[in-house]
């Protein structure tokens, strides 16, 4: 699979011919709404086998060989080059398709207003084939110990036909948002602790989920310990009973790191504990926040760095944004807050616009700048086939277990484009 900028002039055309690719291939694969208007800085994905790399001035092969993670020999075959040759700069190498490694994806997938929408559902069918876990969002725990469920809607047949599994997912949020008084509440009396077992026990087998996922969050940072005995009182429960237990946990650095949202979390415990972790790495660029990269590669690679130090890496599940933001400038604290958007719709936005979209090395993230009919400047940071190839590379690079995509429903086709190039997608857990 290649992933190409485009430059100013090009078409689909003219990119295809780059890589002897098929012009409707490209099309298809990248879904795009106006195959004859593309963006200056857009990534798309190119359907082929393998890659090509064009020389830079200054390459050797010996070091492109580095870069493709390949041998010169390998080159020097692939391409029917005589040893020893210097290669002109805009020589054109065949990069041959690695084989592919076994990962773990998940995605969460959101219901609202109590009902599940066309588009969700049309999202979990067309995704699914692509999923190890299919997470409806979210079972909510009340103060009794029982369950307040998200409408299902057909989730378990479209998990079922495409050999998903259904994670459940169990929160403390309430209407007003994550509740740390209802975490007080439950991880603080055995008893509802036991009524909530028994409700997440039964509605498990009665609708086939095979993983619990607790994602508890503001937490009080005294409640670390009480969270920890939960979590091993609910794995004996959980695992006799045939069901895998898992967690959210936030993006933490140390272990000591202070704030609402990380002191509760405890890594090392989790890791023990439980079959395997989402790191949610994600939201430092957030609606409330400055614009900036939602999921940076360099903070997001801190956290597997701590992560790593606590747990094995076959624990970890990478958390992954499907979305970036459309922040109006200038930004002040307490202001509007930014607009979610999908990224194949901030791509719309600066084609009419008519902006070229940037990207920044150091975040390994597209961005672009542009003002709005009513003279407002704006900012939006999103994803795109870089920045999501970014996150396959280091999860191979580490070893670990996997991704899990905060939501479905949010148009990125070059996501999922990418992801079957990389893996072969682990199924029947």
């Amino acid at each position: 699979m290649q992933i190409h900028v485009v430059s100013e002039g090009e078409s689909v055309f003219s990119i295809a011919g780059l890589y002897e690719a098929v012009p409707n291939q490209i099309i298809e694969a990248n879904e795009l709404e106006t195959p004859g208007n593309l963006v200056i800085g857009q990534a798309l994905v190119i359907p082929i086998d393998g890659e090509f790399y064009f020389v830079q001035p200054g390459d050797s092969l010996f070091e492109i060989a580095q870069l493709f993670n390949t041998t010169v020999d390998e080159l020097i075959q692939v391409n029917q080059l005589q040893p020893g040759s210097t290669l002109p700069v805009g020589f054109r190498l065949y990069i041959p398709q690695k084989p592919k490694t076994d990962t773990t994806s998940n995605a969460y997938i959101e219901p609202f207003g109590g009902e599940v929408s066309e588009n969700l559902v049309n999202a979990a069918e067309s995704r699914s084939a692509l999923l190890t876990y299919l997470a409806p969002f979210s079972y909510r725990i009340q103060e009794d110990g029982s369950l307040e469920a998200p409408p299902l809607d057909n989730f378990p047949a479209i998990a079922e036909a495409n050999d998903a599994a259904l994670m459940m997912v169990v929160t403390n949020l309430t209407d007003e948002g994550f509740s740390d008084e209802l975490g007080r509440t439950i991880l603080t009396n055995e008893q509802l602790q036991d009524t909530l077992l028994d409700n997440i026990i039964q509605t498990a087998q009665s609708v086939g989920f095979k993983d619990i996922h607790f994602d508890l969050e503001f937490l009080p940072p005294e409640l670390k310990e009480n969270y920890n005995q939960f979590l091993r009182k609910a794995k004996q429960r959980l695992a006799a009973e045939g069901l895998l237990i898992s967690t959210a946990l936030a993006p933490k650095i140390s272990a000591d790191q202070v704030g609402a949202w990380y002191e509760a979390h405890d890594y090392k415990a989790h890791g023990e504990i439980v079959d395997f972790v989402v790191l949610m790495t994600y939201e430092w660029g957030y609606s409330g926040g400055p614009p900036m990269a939602v999921s940076p590669i360099n903070s997001v690679r801190e956290v597997v760095d701590y992560a790593l130090t606590e747990m094995p890496a076959d624990k970890i599940l990478l958390g992954q944004n499907l979305y970036g933001y459309d922040w109006t400038l200038p930004y002040e604290p307490g202001g509007e807050f930014a607009k979610a958007i999908s990224p194949q719709r901030a791509i719309q936005i600066a084609r009419e616009n008519n902006v070229p979209i940037e990207y920044d090395e150091e975040a390994q993230a597209p961005f672009f700048t542009y003002t709005d009919a009513e003279g407002n400047d704006h900012e939006v940071w999103f994803e795109d086939a870089r920045s999501i190839q970014e996150k396959f590379d280091l999860i191979k690079e580490l070893g670990l277990k996997g991704i899990s995509y905060w939501k479905l429903g949010l148009s990125f086709p070059q996501n999922w484009e990418l992801l079957n190039s990389n893996f072969n997608i682990s199924k029947n857990v």
